[in-house]
């Protein structure tokens, strides 16, 4: 997927090159691989920080995905109740809910 680079900051920096009669000028070509030099510098702090990224998000993927299927087991277990145990949980609640409002209003007063 991705390619490896043929070049790294230091190695540019290094570089020499020889002087010909009719070459160059050192001075533009030295100014020219200071600016590609910061280009590779920026690209690899991207490149980290991408990198980072994506580690996290494939974390908390993985996070997701796991609440996903337990909410769905949860749904698929509630799915399966027979409906007279599911109206029996919910007199339950009904009830749980109706003592607390009490207590809650008896404690008011």
């Amino acid at each position: 997927m991705a390619r490896k680079l043929n070049l790294d900051p230091q190695q540019i920096v290094n570089m020499q090159f020889s002087i010909d009669f009719k070459g160059y000028n050192p001075d533009q070509v030295d100014t020219m691989l200071d600016s590609v030099i910061q280009d590779y510098q920026t690209y690899e702090a991207k490149i980290a920080d991408l990198q980072a990224k994506v580690t996290d998000l494939e974390r908390t993927n993985a996070s997701l995905r796991a609440k996903v299927i337990e909410l769905e087991g949860r749904i698929k277990a509630n799915e399966d109740l027979d409906p007279i145990q599911a109206s029996s949980a919910n007199v339950d609640i009904l009830k749980r809910l109706s003592r607390l409002e009490k207590q809650v209003f008896d404690n008011r007063k």
